[in-house]
Parts: structure tokens; C-alpha cells; sequence
């Protein structure tokens, strides 16, 4: 047991707002370790919850873009972790923006405004790389405001900037040192969307593949595979999640979440095939939709608040993610 996450989490009151997704799960399973006193919100089902959670964790099935539900599972809370999100393909940007926008605009601001008013210590959000400008280098943290976001995922990101605008006017006005925030690349794992439609690359790509696998046809990859995106495996950024809330000179400090390099979709797919099925033919859709020519992150802020901190190979990432898959999806 890690003396420093010990003495940080030991029976403290967290909540964890959204962690029945893809990062939270494995965020509430890493803090079980040190504390009984978790309460979990989120939109799933009970029984999911309790299938897949930790025993002995209370979860509370509920609609965070209710202010009073907010304050509800904020009472008597020390620490507040907010992972709620939407996830999607590229498309959310066009098809689903708008009730993208108008509920990831109540859960941010009704949340953060119910911690503040119960009074908790530490808060930690989890913004996004959809958040940057679009240029064609490394993202580093203080270039975040330099720009629009342009990709086709724009208003996403601009919702999550006001996110963590929140947190730096309570900074300001209320010198209230309790905001953490991460930013973090494309997050891919257990527990994440598998529909081809909605899904984004990864799950998206191991699900085509296994069913392509078994109907032994081709798949179909959008654009030319010469997009390049920084992966990170869900439970590096749990654990890297959990260890930056406890680093004091972390708040209000943003910091970028991701591997710190770019593989191309190309060298994805050829991965996921070597795993899979290395039979199986690619049709690059070249005249569709791919958005960013590249997003990756500089981590150098990452190494320097975690030094020790390392991610999980793409590879054997993968391989983890897609016998998940095989197990509990097909």
C-alpha cells in the first residue's frame, strides 16, 4: 500500500460523479483501497452498478444537472472527483451537439457549485484534449486558450474550457486552492462504448474487428489511416488521476493526461489485426471524416508533477481492453 495515497485517501468522503464509466470505475477501484467512505453518482442502472463497483461502495442512480441532486450527493463530502462526460465518435461535434451542450453545461456548473457550497476541500475535473486549439504540435498546457477549438468536436471543447474556467474564478474571487484538473488524450478500455456508430476509435475498431473476424469479411476504416492520436489506457489515468490530487502545487495548475506520443490510425489498425485477426482486410474510406491531422499531448508537465508515473504499452493495452470485450460483450 502506498503510505502517501494512504495517509491523502484514508477514510476520507469522496464522491466520484460519474464513475461508473470508463475512468471511473477503475478510479473508484484504485481508491477502495485506502477508503471505505465512497459515494458514487451516475446515470447507469443500479444493477450494473453493483455488478461492476467495489463492495461496500454506495452508489446513488441519479441526474446531476439537478442543482438539488447536487447538493444531495456533495453533503458532507471532503473530496469531489467530476468524471461525468458524453463520450463519442467524431461525430457527436454535428449530430448530438446540442444535448451535448446543454447537459455537460448543467452537470459542470450545478456540481461545482453544490461542492462550494458544502464546503469541500478538493475538487478534481476532468477536462479534455477536445479543449486545444488545432495545431499541428505537441499541445502544451499554457497554448490551451491560444485559439478556437476547430476540429469538428469544437463545441465540446468549449464546454469544457468554461469547466475549468469555474474553477479558476473561484480561484480568484474565493482564493479557494481546492481545483485540480487534468486534461486527458483518447482514453480507451474496459467499460467503454463499443457501438461502431457512437464509439470512438479504439472500441470502435476492436468491436468491427471481432465481427468482422467472425463473418470473415473486410472493414471499413474512415479516412487514410494517416491521422495521428495520443492513446491512453483507462487505468493509467485513473491512477494518474488519483495521484495528482494529492500534489499540492497541482491546483489550478492544469495538466495534460495522455502518452506524450502519436501512432497514426493506420499503425492502430495493423495492431488491432495482429491481436485479432491477421487475415482480416482494411477498406480505408478515404473520403470520410477523420478530424484532427493530429492530437497529441506534451506530458512534460505530467513527468514533472509524477515522475515515477508510466503508462501502459498500446499493446498490451489493447490486448487487455479487447479480452474484456470478448468476455463480457460478445
Amino acid at each position: 500500500m502506498n503510505n502517501k495515497l494512504n495517509n491523502f485517501y484514508k477514510n476520507k468522503r469522496i464522491l466520484v460523479a460519474g464513475g461508473t464509466g470508463v475512468i471511473g470505475l477503475q478510479l473508484v477501484k484504485l481508491l477502495s483501497r485506502y477508503s471505505k467512505k465512497i459515494i458514487v453518482a451516475g446515470a447507469h442502472e443500479k444493477n450494473f452498478a453493483k455488478k461492476n463497483l467495489p463492495k461496500n461502495i454506495k452508489y446513488i442512480k441519479t441526474d446531476l444537472r439537478e442543482f438539488k441532486n447536487c447538493i444531495r450527493v456533495t453533503k458532507n463530502i471532503e473530496y469531489v472527483f467530476n468524471l461525468v462526460g458524453i463520450k463519442g465518435s467524431s461525430g457527436i461535434g454535428e449530430n448530438k451537439v446540442l444535448d451535448f451542450y446543454n447537459s455537460m453545461i448543467m452537470f459542470q456548473t450545478n456540481l461545482f457549485k453544490a461542492s462550494l457550497e458544502n464546503n469541500i476541500s478538493k475538487y478534481m475535473f476532468v477536462s479534455s484534449i477536445c479543449g486545444y486549439p488545432n495545431f499541428n504540435k505537441k499541445k502544451k498546457e499554457e497554448n490551451f486558450w491560444n485559439g478556437l477549438p476547430k476540429q469538428n468536436d469544437k463545441i465540446p471543447g468549449l464546454v469544457k474550457r468554461i469547466g475549468e474556467i469555474q474553477i479558476e474564478a473561484a480561484y480568484k474571487q474565493l482564493d479557494w486552492k481546492g481545483g485540480f484538473i487534468v486534461r486527458p488524450s483518447n482514453v480507451y478500455g474496459p467499460f467503454d462504448d463499443f457501438n461502431p456508430k457512437t464509439a470512438q476509435v479504439i472500441p470502435s475498431l476492436i468491436a468491427k474487428f471481432l465481427e468482422t473476424s467472425k463473418n470473415k469479411k473486410f472493414v471499413n476504416i474512415w479516412g487514410d489511416g494517416t491521422a495521428k492520436r495520443d492513446f491512453i489506457f483507462s487505468e493509467d489515468a485513473a491512477e494518474a488521476i488519483m495521484r495528482i490530487m494529492t500534489v499540492q502545487k497541482a491546483f489550478n495548475y492544469p495538466i495534460n493526461l495522455g502518452a506524450g506520443h502519436a501512432i497514426t490510425i493506420k499503425k492502430l489498425a495493423l495492431c488491432l489485426k495482429e491481436i485479432i485477426n491477421k487475415n482480416i482486410y482494411i477498406n480505408w474510406q478515404k473520403d470520410k471524416p477523420t478530424g484532427d491531422s493530429i492530437r497529441v499531448l506534451d506530458t512534460k508537465r505530467l513527468k514533472e508533477i509524477l515522475p515515477n508515473f508510466k503508462t501502459t504499452s498500446l499493446k498490451n493495452g489493447l490486448i487487455k481492453t479487447v479480452d474484456w470485450y470478448i468476455e463480457n460483450k460478445l
